[in-house]
């Protein structure tokens, strides 16, 4: 279904109106796309979508017929761009771990304790160690996710993907025995 005639602006109507019906349509696309964890980022979303939309008729002014499918592609890229800036939030705060607090491995046996802080140090350092897309790639596998997600977070292929954390893995490794750690 085009909607050339809903957000092409006739003779007969407003451009206020075109930008609403838009505004209408981008919104029923986002809200098929967007996670519940990040409801309270859709108007933001939103409006990132909509600049998209009006910069591209800007450019050029011929393309007028928009799309559900095109809609929905970018209301999707608008998300995955958001999800990437959280991620990227979330690897400043591993990098910069000395500020978060370290959980007891065991309450009652500081030894424990002081051993697991020991290990997570010289992990967060190794990690520092490795070239910012194997640390990106090993981070995401490290929090959990499985090798499709990292790929489509980060905007990777799956292959480039799985082996930025092959090499990343076999070099945390050998960073980690060199400082007595054990994986």
């Amino acid at each position: 279904m085009h909607l050339e005639m809903r957000h092409g602006h006739s003779a007969g109507a407003s451009p206020d109106a075109g930008l609403e019906t838009l505004r209408r349509d981008l919104d029923k696309a986002l809200a098929s796309v967007c996670p519940p964890s990040l409801a309270d980022r859709r108007d933001d979303l939103l409006q990132v979508a909509m600049m998209r939309v009006v910069e591209l008729r800007k450019r050029d002014p011929g393309h007028a017929a928009l799309s559900s499918a095109y809609l929905y592609r970018v209301a999707y890229t608008a998300l995955i761009d958001e999800l990437r800036r959280v991620n990227a939030r979330k690897e400043v705060a591993l990098e910069e771990g000395e500020q978060a607090p370290v959980q007891p491995v065991a309450p009652g046996d500081p030894e424990r304790s002081a051993g697991a802080a020991q290990i997570a140090r010289a992990v967060r350092d190794c990690l520092q160690g490795l070239m910012q897309d194997r640390r990106l790639a090993v981070t995401l596998h490290l929090q959990g996710h499985t090798l499709h997600e990292a790929a489509e977070l980060l905007g990777w292929e799956s292959k480039r993907t799985e082996n930025l954390i092959y090499r990343g893995l076999s070099a945390l490794r050998a960073c980690l025995s060199t400082k007595g750690v054990t994986p």
